[in-house]
């Protein structure tokens, strides 16, 4: 281990900022992602609701409520991220989300179906900036093997976000409609936005990695470089399928749950709420506690660990969309919920570790492109026709819902296959990203 690299795992780094302002720069992250996740899913609590409006079919509210973002958010997340590795991340990241809180706000305005769409549009656009920044920010100011832990604690905004998607925002649909919880989500954006203007500081790119902060590539060659990491391109994968798998369920859970067991959009959310918000935040704060430990060093036992993980709440997930009795269900999104949260921030941190300091947005990009395009337009889309092929009819009801999201539940598998493979060559490829040997 060169000197340097051993300063690096210590943190005794010259150049690195005081904890105040490391810590404080992870929070305003973690804050950007809590409201990419609260704007991108509330559209779920409310999918019935503007199904029936508009009169629409499962697979036409699909098609209306997740294509028209995801398209954009997964399309343009490459060439923001090349623009991202090039130029002042803060400012791409402050102004991204501004334009995606904006466009939440109108969505609660719009009027016609093609409206709607419109502004959904407008939320991928924004989005598609607010992640891979966020990462590509935080991966300078904290060292390699803080970062697993870093960037779980960053993912913690995914369960409060989905707490204030499902049970905050159907509680405010009951009471107000479904158009007020657009606004009343969408407001606090542009403030924070201006927020994270003010008061984040541009890090210098790669200065606590051990390796010199050369130009940034070409995109040929940064995929060129990706392809080589293997195990980076299977924790892509697995950490893909895991989105499909989890995130796509719970995408059509709040109108199973109002279909089968009789309940509106408030009553869904409070089946579901409390447990995205606490047991994921719980989830996500444990694995970031295991993550910082030693033993954890080692990033092959990380990935173990969540395939290990991912396969056991495989079987919950299952059971959750098979039962038709609630108390059942309710259990049992106690162990699926949590584990489709404590795998983002873990996947983040190795990938940041596996790619050279100028690539890491590209990176991040490149995951999200293929999380995204399962969870946003496959899992949504393959669903709602699968429901609707299902329909007595061609009358969506409980039943036909039930079978479409049975036959999605066993991608969880397919998930923990990839993570155990990711861990043949980990070591190897961190080591050749970050200079830094384990």
């Amino acid at each position: 281990m060169t000197v340097k690299s051993e300063s690096l795992q210590t943190g005794d780094v010259e150049n690195t900022t005081s904890a105040v302002r490391r810590w404080y720069v992870l929070i305003m992250m973690m804050l950007v992602y809590t409201l990419s996740i609260a704007d991108r899913y509330v559209v779920s609590t409310v999918l019935e609701s503007i199904r029936a409006e508009l009169h629409l079919t499962d697979a036409g509210v699909a098609f209306l409520t997740a294509l028209p973002l995801a398209i954009f958010y997964v399309c343009l997340g490459f060439p923001i991220s090349y623009v991202l590795d090039r130029s002042n991340r803060r400012n791409i990241v402050a102004a991204s989300l501004v334009l995606w809180s904006a466009m939440t706000i109108f969505c609660g305005m719009a009027v016609t179906r093609w409206q709607f769409a419109t502004t959904r549009i407008g939320v991928g656009v924004g989005e598609a900036a607010g992640t891979p920044g966020a990462n590509s920010i935080l991966s300078d100011y904290f060292p390699a093997f803080r970062r697993p832990m870093a960037l779980t604690i960053f993912s913690l905004g995914a369960p409060i976000g989905a707490w204030l998607s499902y049970q905050f925002a159907g509680a405010i649909a009951v009471e107000h409609g479904w158009r007020s919880v657009f606004v009343v989500l969408g407001a606090p954006g542009v403030l924070v936005g201006l927020l994270v203007f003010l008061t984040v500081r541009e890090p210098k790119r790669g200065q606590l990695d051990a390796t010199a902060d050369a130009p940034a590539p070409s995109l040929p060659n940064c995929f060129k470089f990706l392809w080589a990491q293997r195990s980076a391109v299977h924790v892509m994968v697995a950490s893909a399928l895991t989105a499909l798998w989890g995130w796509g369920l719970i995408y059509w859970t709040p109108m199973f749950l109002q279909r089968t067991y009789h309940l509106d959009a408030g009553q869904a959310g409070d089946v579901t709420g409390a447990i995205h918000l606490y047991g994921g935040s719980v989830a996500t704060v444990l694995t970031a506690w295991l993550l910082a430990r030693p033993m954890f060093y080692d990033p092959r036992r990380i990935v173990w660990f969540m395939g290990i993980v991912v396969g056991l709440a495989t079987f919950a997930s299952v059971g959750i969309y098979w039962t038709h009795t609630l108390w059942v269900a309710k259990a049992l999104f106690w162990v699926f919920i949590p584990a489709i949260y404590f795998y983002i921030g873990p996947c983040f941190g190795l990938l940041n570790n596996l790619a050279e300091p100028r690539m890491r947005a590209m990176f991040c990009a490149a995951t999200l492109f293929v999380a995204n395009l399962g969870n946003l337009i496959i899992a949504p889309m393959l669903v709602g026709t699968l429901s609707n092929w299902f329909a007595p009819e061609g009358i969506n009801n409980a039943e036909s819902l039930r079978l479409a999201l049975l036959c999605l539940a066993p991608v969880g598998f397919w998930a923990a296959a990839h993570y155990f493979w990711a861990a043949k060559r980990l070591i190897a490829d961190q080591e050749r990203a970050t200079g830094i040997k384990i």
